[in-house]
């Protein structure tokens, strides 16, 4: 950004005390209030008698606003935005912002919950799995001890048909006693085994996925901080142009016109240099924001993949309950009725009303 021809605005507009006009690379004319650095691009009011409001007003408020390197709209000036899958809770448009830590460690990124919803998720499916481990322990040892009772020698003395009737009762348990390993070994190879295995390498998968997304806005902090330099260095330039100016024009100084040149000459250099770096951030923040579309969206395929997967194991839990014990159904029915209930969408829209972070989507930053 350059000022403008010494008196080009001066002889036409009085400004307040204090204000400085320049014109952007673009020819665009704003305003610098040079003892508090508000910048705007409305003229400031020349009212006698009325300083200019040395904060922003509504009409000059910046259209972006940044928050931990990412800019966002300012709230009083974005237009609505709309959700980029407007008939679902999608992980992709709700986790945009940081949250702050619980333990009051700084912020969590929106992303970061995703992850750790999907580490606990894989987690309970361990869990699930060492429950069944439980199970199936809990019918081997009753069907050892059923195949150990039909052994029993009590009452084998007995005669006639009633002997035979008793013996019968005792080969009964043998027989259960089968039926209850035959249900421990399918509970093992159809249930246990599947949840236990499902995603072997998730946890390192995930590892890959967190370093990433951390590594692009890492590049998308440094490149926030080059900008916040190159703006510094144009204020810088623009102040030492603006003296020299003054200086030559009240001749308190022997500076040449050569002089002049050079300091503006730097100071469109410092507002291009400015502009290099707005784009570079804006390219990172693009490549962010694609990225991170793309992995929220794929953390919730495999979010909906793993509660189908454990719907699956689980009903087959109950099928192969059913047929191990029919009398015994009362126990596995209501189940069965939730099992019937799971709804990853529905559960997906509770956890993201809960847990949200935001749902205003990162904009290019402007000069």
């Amino acid at each position: 950004m350059v000022p403008p021809p010494p008196g080009e605005e001066s002889q036409t507009v009085v400004l307040p005390p204090g204000w400085q006009s320049y014109l952007s690379p673009q020819g665009r004319r704003y305003y610098v209030n040079t003892t508090t650095n508000e910048t705007t691009w409305e003229r400031p009011s020349s009212s006698p008698g009325i300083p200019a409001s040395p904060g922003p007003h509504r009409s000059s408020l910046p259209p972006t606003g940044t928050i931990n390197c990412v800019t966002f709209p300012h709230p009083d000036t974005m237009p609505e935005q709309q959700l980029l899958k407007p008939t679902e809770w999608s992980y992709c448009d709700y986790f945009w912002a940081d949250k702050k830590d619980p333990q009051g460690n700084g912020t969590v990124a929106g992303f970061e919950l995703l992850l750790q919803k999907q580490l606990k998720g894989k987690q309970m499916q361990k869990e699930m799995s060492e429950f069944i481990r439980e199970r199936i322990k809990i019918e081997e040892d009753y069907a050892k001890n059923l195949a150990k009772l039909s052994q029993n020698s009590l009452a084998a003395q007995e005669e006639g048909s009633l002997g035979e009737a008793w013996a019968q009762v005792k080969k009964s348990l043998a027989d259960e006693a089968e039926v209850h390993l035959k249900f421990s070994a399918k509970l093992h190879s159809e249930v246990e085994k599947p949840l236990m295995n499902f995603r072997e390498n998730f946890k390192k998968d995930m590892k890959k996925c967190d370093h990433h997304i951390a590594d692009l806005r890492k590049q998308l902090a440094s490149r926030y901080a080059a900008v916040e330099k190159a703006r510094k260095a144009l204020t810088e330039r623009q102040r030492d142009l603006e003296m020299k100016t003054q200086q030559l024009e009240i001749k308190l100084s022997n500076k040449t016109e050569e002089d002049i040149k050079k300091a503006r000459r730097k100071s469109t250099q410092a507002g291009d240099d400015l502009m290099r770096c707005v784009d570079l951030y804006n390219q990172a923040q693009s490549k962010w924001f694609e990225e991170m579309v793309t992995t929220t969206l794929e953390l919730e395929r495999l979010e909906v993949e793993r509660v189908e997967m454990i719907r699956q194991h689980l009903c087959q839990y109950t099928q192969l309950r059913h047929e191990t014990d029919m009398f015994n159904q009362s126990t596995v029915e209501p189940v069965d009725q939730l099992l019937r209930k799971v709804d990853p969408a529905k559960d997906r829209e509770l956890w993201v009303r809960e847990h949200k972070t935001g749902n205003i989507r990162p904009v290019d930053m402007e000069i």
